[in-house]
């Protein structure tokens, strides 16, 4: 692992994400930039103090060189460091499994997307709700045409952390700095979830969008609330992402309406899927209950009841994350599901959306191409 270091949510999340189903084991890490700090770190978790390194750099080398070298990288510092890290194990030979967003240019991007192409190695993105069952399902059931041909999208992702300046949050800090968060504040943190989500549930790939960002907190460089629509094809979207939007936890929503029925997810609770056929009874869909698809079933744990959530969805891509490293290492054709975590055409994406929201809101809100 590099980042996730001392006071850092999302490398506690990682961790046990990825022992959670026992395919991991964490054996090597640069934790801090401060490289005292980073090794004790290091120790602290129990590493082999030889394999706790001062900087990302030295562990690349270092780990090359050894016969029980690491299988792969997880990245989860702030954004601005995603590129230089993935490239420095890319170019051993080191897998990675990166935070979202990918990179904070497009130029990084399509670097990251080149190099991947050409050395074949995994890549594998953490849009961790890609990995709950029901929405999982939810795809199953569209590309089945149970919702007929797709209208309208919305989706939102609101939370109210952000609805202050936090003096001293670690977290908060380099996610209002535009130097390490990029050109995207709640954009890049939350509205490339809910974007993701949209795109992964339907099938359906965004031609354009016209988007009005804003930064309601005095003074703040990066916005904390979004507002964008977005062409899918003949369908339509909706997304609205905040972090000031008071009494508002984790709210991330999808809903998708066909000519024939309608679908809602919600990540707050995510155990349940909201089916309304056109002209018929809303039918209420459960994780581990009858009728759910394998591809849901195949996300899935401990029997329905037996409630599972946050840290379940996110082990998913780590669990589709070590069969593609297996069945890369084996030179096979990995599990089907395990292809539907998230890669690097799913951080180029991210990427090509945030700039053109940015451009967009620029631009008084014009339509803007994802090119």
């Amino acid at each position: 692992m590099v980042g996730g270091g001392e006071g850092a949510f999302i490398g506690g999340v990682h961790r046990m994400a990825a022992r959670l189903d026992g395919h991991w084991d964490l054996v090597a890490g640069n934790f801090q930039s401060d490289p005292v700090r980073s090794v004790a770190f290091g120790k602290a978790l129990g590493l082999d103090e030889a394999r706790a390194y001062p900087d990302f750099r030295t562990m690349a080398a270092s780990e090359d060189a050894r016969a029980d070298r690491i299988d792969a990288v997880a990245i989860v510092t702030p954004n601005s460091t995603h590129h230089a890290i993935a490239r420095a194990f890319l170019d051993v030979g080191i897998a990675v499994i990166c935070d979202k967003p990918m990179t904070t240019t497009r130029k990084h991007a399509d670097d990251l997307v080149d190099v991947v192409k050409r050395t074949g190695l995994p890549f594998i993105l953490t849009h961790n709700y890609s990995g709950y069952p029901m929405v999982r399902q939810a795809r199953v059931m569209i590309d089945a045409g149970e919702l007929g041909n797709i209208r309208i999208i919305q989706a939102e992702y609101a939370q109210d952390w952000l609805a202050t300046e936090l003096p001293g949050n670690k977290q908060a800090d380099w996610r209002g700095d535009p130097a390490r968060a990029g050109p995207g504040g709640a954009l890049g943190d939350i509205a490339t979830h809910a974007f993701q989500l949209m795109e992964f549930v339907t099938g359906l790939k965004t031609g354009s969008l016209a988007a009005d960002l804003s930064a309601f907190v005095p003074e703040r460089k990066v916005d904390d609330n979004v507002n964008v629509m977005l062409r899918l094809g003949d369908a339509r979207g909706m997304l609205w992402a905040s972090q000031v939007a008071t009494g508002s936890v984790n709210g991330l929503k999808l809903r998708v309406f066909g000519d024939r029925g309608g679908l809602e997810w919600a990540q707050e609770t995510p155990e349940t899927l909201l089916f309304t056929p056109l002209g018929g009874q809303q039918r209420i869909l459960r994780r581990g209950g009858a009728g759910v698809s394998a591809s849901a079933a195949h996300a899935t744990r401990v029997p329905g009841g037996h409630p599972e959530g946050y840290l379940e969805g996110f082990a998913q891509i780590y669990s589709d994350a070590a069969e593609l490293m297996r069945a890369y290492q084996e030179k096979r054709a990995p599990d089907p599901y395990a292809t539907l975590a998230p890669g690097v055409g799913d951080g180029l994406r991210g990427v090509k959306f945030i700039e053109a929201a940015v451009a967009s809101s620029e631009n008084n809100g014009a339509w803007t191409a994802l090119d």
